[in-house]
């Protein structure tokens, strides 16, 4: 239960502190993270060439990420996909933890999630048609 929840909390305090970057670095900061987590499994060389191809294919989307939060919730979703592979194939983005590649897999589409919605600081997630605060409606 823990090894689902705690990843998952992960995503959620990720969230909540890139929310308090301001808007106009939120996107790019975001961007080069991802473009970060295409290098994560380099070191490791689990899966041989295929570590720099796919380096090199979440490199452009980050790179489409500095000017689209879609590409950024894009590039998470790949690196998803990546942790499984590493998963099951036993080589975890984290060598002393063993479930390190399942957690982050677990963690990816939560802020993925976030990305896909306009990466907007949390506390702007009141309903769009309600009135500000102070105005009767």
């Amino acid at each position: 239960m823990i090894a689902i929840l705690a990843p998952i909390l992960i995503g959620l305090v990720y969230v909540l502190l890139s929310s308090l970057i301001p808007d106009r670095h939120r996107r790019r900061f975001n961007a080069v993270l991802v473009g970060g987590a295409g290098a994560a499994y380099l070191s490791g060389g689990a899966l041989g060439p295929w570590e720099v191809a796919f380096c090199a294919v979440l490199t452009y989307v980050a790179f489409r990420g500095l000017d689209s939060w879609t590409f950024i919730g894009l590039g998470w979703l790949l690196h998803t996909g990546w942790d499984i592979v590493h998963h099951l194939k036993g080589q975890p983005i984290l060598p002393f933890a063993h479930d390190s590649s399942f957690g982050c897999a677990i963690c990816d589409p939560v802020i993925a999630i976030w990305c896909f919605t306009g990466g907007r600081p949390v506390w702007a997630w009141r309903r769009v048609d309600a009135p500000p605060p102070g105005v009767p409606g």
